[in-house]
């Protein structure tokens, strides 16, 4: 039997170094690249987690030749894809249960003309629109007919041919799935509000070493000229930017000195800032993130003395997914904290859970929470709780890591689905945390 619970006994100090994994958005993107090409992609720190691992076995399945050459590297090489397999029920129940299966769309387009996609699965975050991958692919001549019967889209091109693309939100993944279609679409493309994320500049610098013309990387306005085919490359995957800033408030919460080293600390844009608005003593050193052990942290005001705003907005603005640490954070901060998350409508649901440890919280509606930290005043409880998605898991178990008495968190599927091997690096720094069956 699956051992699907965490059993946390909260309120130790940790400390230690923790190296981060491989980012699973970059990674998924990434993977779906190596479609493009009949040649071999070697791609290295790859997250051994859940929707990677699923990822991979989907293209696998699809026919593309996986081989694992160490821990955390592997090579790729799509040269006989089998688009039957797309058919199938066994690929339908595969992408239902992974919402980034959704950017295999854009390569198959591109080289094989045509692509099939059941509805994806992922988390239950609220809404999550394909709109803007599926306008953009038609703009380049994708054709879409959809299936009420399948519960799938059916895809197919004549050719795809250049175009000015305005995109009327600055989606990641549909901004990867319109790039990678676009490298071989006949002519030049310009797509305008692209998304611009680290993961993108990545996916894109990939793309030109597999011989494609992308211009205006890291902006949001990309330039592709299209060319015949793609060659095969290596790439490696930059750290987890959301794993960095999960492990600096775990930090915080559990008055613990932790290094993260090798972070990549050009790539993560605002984040440093967003935690010293917390109050969070952090120092970058060389590539290291070192966070002292601290007893107490208080939150900026704004300039003119009103309560601070903590928000998410496209890079290189805050990224959503950290507001649920950022969020667990405060509510032992002095100080309070209006946290505003814009994109997703059932992210913050999550905090029920965190005002029955005893967290002060006022949830204004789907999208707005005021946190009214506790300064420390008196510590959370443990409770038993669920993890709704990735990002809420990882939250509660910085919260139980971080209260009073044993919590159980069961549902850490969710969890695993974007850490790698989390208990086992959080007992390597102290924590007394183990797997139970639930």
């Amino acid at each position: 039997m699956e051992q699907n619970a965490f059993e946390i006994i909260g309120g130790k100090s940790l400390q230690g170094e923790l190296i981060p994994q491989g980012a699973k958005n970059e990674t998924l993107q990434i993977l779906c690249a190596v479609l493009l090409t009949d040649e071999k992609v070697t791609i290295s720190n790859i997250p051994n987690i859940r929707d990677v691992n699923k990822l991979i076995e989907i293209i696998t399945d699809i026919g593309v030749k996986v081989e694992r050459l160490s821990e955390d590297t592997y090579s790729f090489q799509a040269d006989e894809v089998n688009m039957d397999y797309l058919q199938t029920e066994a690929f339908r129940a595969q992408v239902s249960k992974l919402r980034g299966s959704v950017m295999i769309v854009g390569p198959l387009l591109a080289r094989f003309r045509k692509a099939y996609l059941p509805r994806p699965g992922g988390d239950k975050i609220g809404r999550r629109r394909l709109d803007t991958h599926f306008l953009g692919l038609q703009a380049l001549g994708g054709n879409f007919t959809y299936s009420e019967e399948e519960n799938a889209f059916r895809i197919h091109s004549e050719g795809l041919k250049g175009t000015y693309i305005l995109l009327e939100e600055a989606s990641v993944t549909g901004t990867a799935n319109i790039v990678m279609a676009a490298t071989m679409a006949e002519g030049v493309t310009t797509i305008y509000n692209a998304a611009c994320e680290p993961y993108i500049q990545q996916l894109c610098r990939m793309l030109n070493s597999m011989g494609a013309q992308i211009k205006g990387i890291a902006s949001n306005m990309l330039t592709i000229n299209g060319v015949s085919m793609l060659h095969g490359c290596q790439h490696r995957i930059l750290p987890d930017m959301l794993e960095i800033g999960s492990f600096i408030g775990l930090a915080a919460m559990t008055q613990s000195e932790i290094t993260i080293k090798n972070a990549r600390v050009d790539q993560l844009g605002i984040i440093p800032t967003t935690f010293r608005k917390m109050g969070i003593q952090l120092e970058i050193i060389g590539d290291d993130i070192f966070i002292p052990a601290q007893e107490k942290y208080t939150i900026q005001k704004f300039i003119d003395g009103s309560i601070l705003t903590i928000s998410d907005h496209p890079w290189p603005g805050l990224t959503p997914d950290l507001l649920s640490v950022l969020l667990v954070l405060a509510t032992q901060a002095e100080g309070s904290v209006l946290i505003h998350q814009k994109m997703f409508e059932s992210r913050l649901f999550f905090v029920d859970k965190l005002i029955d440890m005893g967290a002060q919280i006022i949830l204004c509606d789907p999208h707005r929470a005021v946190v009214i930290g506790l300064n420390r005043s008196t510590a959370l409880r443990g409770i038993r709780m669920s993890s709704p998605d990735i990002r809420a898991g990882i939250a509660l178990l910085i919260a139980a890591l971080s209260a009073e008495g044993k919590s159980v968190i069961s549902n850490i599927h969710q969890i695993d689905r974007g850490y790698q091997n989390i208990d086992g690096r959080l007992r390597a720094l102290g924590a007394e945390i183990k797997r139970v069956d639930e």
